[in-house]
């Protein structure tokens, strides 16, 4: 594929929107018809005198917009949008699959899913390693910051304390 023609595929990324603004920069975004999308779930909601069915993004502060090479600056141009998510100094792109996996998800009666920060994981958050030496081991979290995480090990009735990258955990 010549690299003109990777230039106009369409593929999904991420952005990053001003707080609260999520709903608002999806709109913009299909008035200039780009295509975008603001997974949100219903979430009841109690006021002093009444409860109340909300639709909640379920990303806070993000949107994911499917665009071409030439629509990146238009993205960037739009009011709310504060910048693209990157992932190893590159766009984040997102797999078809995985938006669409979302959106079945979201469908479904009753349909509830946890969106978990994994920078600066509470401590005492359980979680299961999935890569390297102690794959397979499940701990808990004693500090966490930005880039790693220190976990607990319990094994052999003796306590390890070891240092993972984000990329090495799941919450369990």
């Amino acid at each position: 594929m010549k690299v003109e023609a990777l230039d106009k595929v369409k593929r999904w990324h991420v952005i990053y929107t001003k707080s609260k603004w999520e709903k608002k920069v999806e709109g913009l975004l299909l008035k200039s018809s780009i295509e975008s999308w603001c997974p949100v779930q219903k979430k009841e909601r109690q006021w002093s005198d009444r409860k109340k069915i909300i639709e909640e993004p379920l990303f806070r502060s993000y949107v994911f917009v499917k665009i071409d090479k030439e629509e990146h600056s238009k993205v960037l141009g739009t009011i709310g949008v504060v910048n693209f998510l990157y992932f190893e100094k590159k766009p984040a792109i997102i797999r078809d699959n995985e938006i669409e996996t979302i959106r079945k998800y979201l469908g479904l009666a009753n349909a509830s899913i946890q969106v978990v920060n994994m920078t600066n994981l509470p401590t005492q958050t359980k979680v299961s390693i999935n890569q390297g030496l102690f794959m397979g081991q499940k701990g808990e979290v004693i500090r966490s910051g930005k880039k790693t995480v220190f976990v607990e090990l319990q094994s052999i009735n003796m306590m390890m304390l070891v240092e993972f990258k984000l990329a090495e955990i799941s919450v369990v």
